[in-house]
């Protein structure tokens, strides 16, 4: 869940290419899946659950506008975790953002729905899907972009060998509040 008690900073993450790997099992009972079509109400259920839309009708509308037209790369790209019943309880999305000419790989959407947290597989999520991000782009450097209300996660991206960015004023087209957000959660990671 978003702490939303703090103030709103966006901030950029980023791991260097040979960083380690890291490695986190799911907890028994869970598997991961890729995308199928007709999955966007399961995403959006899971980015509502995790208050990144305040309806699930306008997470739809975004998976819809930003990401269906690319159905082939999101069958490729778009991870789910599933539990024993088959119902999603969380998602990861491999994708890219560009800053003019220049594309940027970034993890995109990264969530695990509030009754699934504490469990493992936020841990578990990341780890595969650096690994995953690293054999649909190779090893290169990969963003992603998060927020302050997200320091809890924020932890798992480090650990997972993500640094902040604060070098970069707009990679992959996101403002960079880094250092702002950086002040914000200190002493929360």
């Amino acid at each position: 869940m978003l702490d939303k008690s703090i103030p709103y900073y966006r901030i950029l993450l980023k791991r260097k290419p040979g960083t380690d790997i890291p490695y986190a099992a799911l907890p028994e009972g869970y598997t991961f899946v890729r995308y199928e079509p007709g999955d966007e109400e399961a995403w959006a259920d899971i980015e509502t659950s995790v208050q990144e839309f305040e309806q699930e009708e306008n997470a739809l509308a975004y998976i819809k506008e930003h990401y269906a037209p690319f159905t082939e790369e999101l069958k490729r790209r778009m991870l789910f975790v599933q539990d024993e019943s088959g119902s999603k309880v969380a998602t990861f999305t491999a994708w890219w953002n560009y800053t003019g000419e220049r594309r940027y790989p970034f993890m995109h959407w990264v969530a695990v729905k509030p009754e699934a947290q504490g469990k493992g597989i936020g841990k578990a999520l990341i780890a595969h899907g650096v690994q995953h991000m690293i054999h649909v782009e190779g090893d290169v450097a990969m963003y992603i972009p998060t927020q302050t209300w997200s320091h809890k996660a924020i932890r798992l991206y480090r650990w997972a060998g993500f640094d902040f960015v604060v070098d970069e004023p707009k990679p992959g087209g996101f403002e960079n509040q880094t250092e702002q957000g950086i002040e914000i959660i200190r002493g929360l990671l």
